[in-house]
């Protein structure tokens, strides 16, 4: 009997044996993430009161994504932030001292940038109880600067003892803060062609704020391409007990705008809907709402389009229930 020869065994058995081996180590495991974001620029620190400084940085990079930031104070954390958080405060602190704060960002594999640039600011003295918020700043205006950003100018508040900061509201969220001696301030990150309203509040050491200046609102330039904003304009809300009446301008749409969505507080409320020809001019809704005194609310709405989509939002408005 004629036995195979070795040769032709491990001829046969060897492409087999390659393609074990290879589906048996499985998929090449991704390259281990060991570089570190960029250091975050641009760090200030601002004391707003006698326990509270407001820090504030720019965006760092990473060749992933910044998933946080993390702010020490004299060398000890103090604060773990997510990526899109710029600014904070860091509140409890002694009156009358001086505090260093430096900012690290991060990433998902847990890499650390370098310390930020060290900043320093002084708290304010701590002075006798005082229940007086300043009167609010007037004459907001807000223009645009480049394609992304906008400069704020006010007239300042007054205070029985002195205004220490000035925040910046976006839909009645704080996004930015400056010192009282202060009557401009500079946003960046704007989206573009979006309607964005702010206001501008007057602080002073003990805390105390001012009501809301009046707003002022902006319309970034749209996106090269992108079509025309379709937000209503001329947008006011004003409370009564138990309800809010909004009134707007339609958005110019080749055709009359017949429904509108409206949210509140974030949140889809409802669906405003004309049976005949609306109104030409500005028009008005009010929408119930409970009569529990002193609530804020904010409010938006878009409208539908003459060919089914729904357009862009209008700028916020906010009213307090009375």
């Amino acid at each position: 009997m004629q036995r195979p020869r070795a040769a032709s065994l491990l001829t046969l058995t060897t492409p087999v044996l390659a393609a074990l081996l290879a589906a048996c180590s499985g998929p090449a495991e991704p390259a281990r993430d060991t570089r570190a974001p960029s250091v975050p620029t641009a760090v200030t620190a601002t004391a707003g009161s006698a326990t509270t400084v407001h820090v504030m940085w720019s965006a760092a990079t990473d060749d992933r994504a910044v998933t946080g930031y993390t702010v020490y104070r004299q060398g000890r954390k103090v604060r773990d932030l997510p990526a899109g958080t710029l600014m904070t405060d860091v509140t409890g602190l002694a009156p009358a001292t001086a505090h260093t704060f430096t900012v690290r960002a991060r990433d998902a594999a847990g890499n650390l940038s370098p310390d930020s640039a060290a900043v320093t600011a002084t708290t304010l003295a701590a002075t006798a109880e005082d229940r007086t918020p300043p009167t609010r700043p007037t004459a907001l205006r807000v223009t645009p600067a480049g394609r992304d950003g906008a400069t704020l100018t006010w007239r300042p508040g007054r205070d029985d003892t002195r205004v220490t900061a000035y925040d910046v509201y976006q839909a009645d969220s704080r996004i930015h803060t400056v010192p009282g001696t202060a009557t401009t301030a500079r946003l960046s990150g704007l989206r573009p062609g979006t309607a964005y309203s702010f206001t501008v509040r007057a602080r002073d050491a003990a805390e105390n704020s001012s009501p809301d200046s009046d707003p002022a609102d902006l319309t970034t330039a749209p996106a090269s391409g992108a079509r025309p904003n379709t937000a209503p304009t001329h947008v006011t809300a004003r409370a009564t007990k138990g309800a809010l009446t909004l009134t707007w301008t339609p958005p110019r749409t080749g055709a009359p705008v017949k429904e509108y969505e409206l949210h509140l507080n974030g949140r889809f409320a409802t669906t405003i809907v004309w049976g005949a020809q609306p109104p030409p001019g500005p028009v008005s809704y009010t929408l119930t709402v409970p009569a529990t005194p002193g609530v804020r609310h904010t409010l938006t709405l878009r409208a539908k389009l003459p060919d089914g989509t729904w357009g862009d939002f209008s700028a916020p408005r906010t009213a307090v229930t009375v």
